[in-house]
This record gives C-alpha cells, structure tokens and sequence, in this order.
C-alpha cells in the first residue's frame, strides 16, 4: 500500500486505499465520502450495555464527517480569488524548482499542465473548498475538494508533483 506525502511539509495527504485518479497529468483526484464517527473514540463490540454506559453513550453523540479529511487529518481553510492567485503562484514555484533538481524533464510538462488546471480552478474559484495537512504549514500544499456532477459525491484533488509515495 502506498502513502502520499506532501513534499513540503512532510503531512500525510492521502493513500492509495483511495481510488486515485489521474487527471491531465497534472492532479489525482480521490472519491471520499461522508461517514459517521463516533465521539470519545470507543468501540462498540457487541455487548449489551450496562445503564451507566447508556448515559454515557447519549452524551458522547456521533460526528459526519469527510472520511479523508477525517482520516488525514486535514482542517479546512479559506481564500479569496486573491490570496488563492498569490499562494498558488508561490506554490507552483516551489514544486517547479523541486522538479528541476529531481526530474527536469518533468518541469515543460507540469509548467503546461498546471497553468491549465489552475485557471480551470480559478473559472469555478466558488465550488471548492480548501484544506491543509496536519502542520498546517502555509506553503504546503493546499488540497481542494469539490463534488461530482450528481451534487453528492465529493472528491479531492491533490496535486501530483507535490507528493512523495512511501511503501507502508
């Protein structure tokens, strides 16, 4: 199974035990979904509970949550067209001098394809939302997350360059 990471910072982004789609080769993109999460972190197994436990259980309560926002830890943030045009910029720049040292045929590729893919996120700038890693380090990467056509199912995209796999 692999892990990705964000080369910047070093946070889990996602894994391959999500569907992973590559997009323009540029981006993958992973279907998530909303999943129940118990609060307090215990694990129902089975057993009949007791009438103290059963208060209990009333106050703890549940949480929906995203299951890779959950999962990786990802806390969600917030731009303007703005500030996403100037962090994008610094971005892009960091990941395109990180693949002049490691793989410079890459770089006219992802130059061509980012741009494209940037200005197709910022036509469509109010149908995403935005999260970042555990170390909420600000020039890492910033994951976006949008739905599918049916409305419901949403799904991150990760930029590909940005990621290291690691065996795990």
């Amino acid at each position: 199974m692999l892990l990705y990471k964000d080369v910047i910072s070093g946070d889990e982004l996602v894994s391959d035990a999500y569907d992973l789609k590559e997009v323009d080769d540029i981006v993958y993109e992973a279907d998530c979904q909303m999943v129940t999460v118990k609060q307090g972190g215990d694990v129902d197994i089975g057993a009949n509970p007791s009438a103290e436990d059963a208060e209990e259980n009333a106050e703890e309560g549940t949480e929906t949550v995203n299951n890779l926002v959950y999962s990786f830890r990802l806390s969600p943030t917030s731009f303007d067209k703005k500030s996403y045009m100037s962090y994008i910029k610094g971005y892009m720049k960091a990941i395109k001098a990180r693949l002049q040292e490691s793989n410079p045929e890459r770089v006219p590729v992802f130059e061509k394809n980012a741009i494209g893919f940037v200005k197709k996120i910022l036509a469509n700038f109010k149908d995403y939302d935005f999260y970042i890693g555990e170390s909420m380090d600000p020039d890492a990467m910033v994951v976006l997350m949008n739905y599918r056509e049916d409305g419901i199912t949403p799904y991150m995209i990760f930029f590909k360059d940005g990621l290291v796999s690691e065996k795990f």
